[in-house]
């Protein structure tokens, strides 16, 4: 049995290995043909070459996760260690989309999200297609921002259908902007990662970023936009008709929902579904189909998708 020793270089091993190695013992999971065993800062693994050569590149990967990101968890781990094939796969997996706030380095971080970075390059029009926490809004918004600052577009458009059943909003308090404010948070959390805040309100005055319910965006043309419908899984057949015709020159347009959390009254059909069948085949769209193996939320998140499969919800 062939042994290597890799040694942890300005890395705490208590921190790096996590609570009673709860962190290794996600990685050994893993690799269950290879024995694996940490003392202090090295860690000694005995198998077969090949095998040994695959552990030491993916642990290369979660040690510059950590010096990256300064933790390493479960979750993080199972993203970074999974599905490395269809990670090779991808032409540009490595690229940071954008240089965040605090020198924050935001990237696709699975091999689905790698796919929108990779398709929206070739494509005007993609739908972005999965359940909550795949990461689907948050990347759309990071190469939203990342055409904006590139100079590939002259605008972010953010919209969504900001009340279930149709948008409603005169009976809330407020201005437009504050009547969206609630419905919007998740766009509004994605871009204060991206851009500092007075940069942000500068871009949201001069209207560089457009807020704007999807009710409001009829009769617009939409050149030189990067504009982004969220929650599509809410729209009607006329609003998503209405959204899709609404592409200028020099636009691109990301479509995000889950199918399964709509919230119109049960004969309504989804102008997202419809979306879906009816322009599947049309060159220059695509669709990504977002899964369990995408969450990058809390590792119950992919626990609770799995659940939900097993059984029919009205």
């Amino acid at each position: 049995m062939n042994e290597r020793i890799i040694e942890l270089v300005d890395i705490d091993p208590n921190e790096f290995f996590g609570p009673h190695n709860s962190n290794l013992e996600s990685v050994k999971k893993s690799f269950p043909k290879l024995k694996i065993v940490a003392r202090g800062e090295k860690v000694r693994i005995y198998g077969d070459p090949t095998s040994l050569d695959a552990f030491e590149k993916s642990f290369k990967k979660l040690t510059d996760y950590f010096n990256r990101y300064n933790k390493l968890d479960e979750n993080s781990i199972e993203q970074l260690l999974s599905n490395t094939k269809e990670h090779k796969n991808s032409k540009r997996s490595d690229d940071v989309l954008v240089h965040g706030v605090g020198g924050r380095l935001i990237k696709a971080l699975s091999v689905n999200q790698r796919k929108m970075v990779d398709l929206i390059d070739d494509n005007d029009m993609l739908f972005a297609i999965g359940p909550a926490g795949t990461g689907k809004t948050y990347t759309a918004v990071a190469l939203a921002v990342k055409a904006l600052k590139e100079k590939q577009v002259r605008k972010i458009v953010l919209t969504r259908p900001a009340v279930e059943s149709g948008e409603n909003l005169g009976f809330l308090p407020g201005d437009l902007k504050e009547k969206l404010d609630p419905y919007m948070q998740p766009l509004y959390d994605a871009l204060r990662d991206m851009i500092p805040y007075e940069k942000l309100e500068l871009y949201i005055e001069k209207g560089v970023i457009q807020i704007a319910p999807l009710a409001f965006m009829r009769g617009r043309t939409l050149d030189s936009a990067f504009v982004i419908l969220d929650e599509a899984q809410n729209t009607t057949h006329n609003q998503m008709k209405m959204f899709l015709t609404r592409m200028g020159k020099h636009a691109k347009f990301i479509i995000t929902g889950d199918p399964g959390q709509i919230d119109l009254p049960k004969r309504q059909i989804s102008g997202l579904k419809e979306a879906i069948l009816t322009l599947k085949n049309l060159k220059g769209i695509e669709m990504v189909y977002m899964d369990e193996n995408d969450v990058i939320r809390h590792r119950l998140v992919k626990k609770i998708i799995n659940a939900y499969k097993s059984i029919e919800i009205e």
